[in-house]
């Protein structure tokens, strides 16, 4: 199992930051997850700490008291050496319906003309890929979804939209991801998703983690109106299987 060169930095009176090498790769990803997952199982209580994880990063927080940095340096490296024989974190796959209708997909053909391709290779690449949730952020639910496909790779709209609508997909860059509530945003939208990824009013208001996989499948707008009534009275069922590596 890789171990990584990471650096322990004070990150204020009460938080470590702890980095690994900055590339973008789900074996970084992996390693930071694992040692999150030893930390929270066997030293830190989790009553007391928070755990930020996202990347090539992991953010501890201490909600009681302030950090003696070196002496919890050492034991940071001391249980990073150990966290080594962990097994891999059991993560899931979560297939997403996805509507590409012109209404929803507004920069839909704007892409399509930017990367010299039809707007069903766009859809097809778009649904035929798995992507990896690399982070979660700047909403809440707002999920940084990694491996896009080069081809699909375009750059951020140079002037953000003051309002992008709640479960927009959109691409930014190396990524796609879906906006989990109305917000201002610069990413090119491509289509939209029913489901809800982000609700205060259930146990776990994100049902997705880091680590886990994110597939969209493509539907009418018929398919899309049934879907977002399923999804608003409680009754949609989320697709998701065990990702088996």
């Amino acid at each position: 199992m890789t171990k990584y060169a990471v650096s322990i930095k004070q990150y204020g009176f009460r938080a470590i930051l702890l980095e690994w090498p900055r590339q973008v790769e789900e074996s970084i990803l992996d390693d930071v997850l694992r040692y999150t997952h030893y930390l929270k199982n066997d030293c830190l209580p989790a009553k007391d700490w928070e755990f930020v994880t996202a990347y090539n990063s992991l953010t501890l927080i201490h909600n009681k008291a302030d950090i003696d940095f070196d002496l919890f340096k050492i034991n940071l490296e001391k249980w990073y050496a150990q966290s080594g024989e962990m097994p891999q974190i059991q993560k899931h796959v979560w297939r997403l319906p996805v509507c590409y209708d012109p209404l929803f997909g507004i920069d839909l053909v704007a892409v399509s003309e930017k990367l010299g391709k039809s707007v069903s290779e766009i859809i097809a690449l778009h649904t035929n890929n798995i992507f990896t949730v690399y982070g979660i952020g700047f909403l809440p639910g707002f999920m940084y979804l990694g491996g896009l496909p080069e081809a699909l790779e375009v750059p951020r709209k140079p002037v953000p939209r003051l309002k992008v609508n709640k479960g927009a997909v959109g691409l930014a860059a190396k990524q796609t991801g879906i906006y989990p509530q109305e917000s201002p945003g610069g990413w090119n939208i491509i289509g939209n998703c029913p489901i809800s990824i982000f609700d205060v009013s259930r146990e776990n208001p994100c049902f997705v983690s880091i680590g886990d996989k994110v597939q969209f499948y493509p539907i009418e707008k018929a398919k899309y109106d049934l879907l977002k009534i399923e999804a608003e009275v409680g009754i949609y069922k989320l697709e998701k299987q065990i990702w088996d590596a």
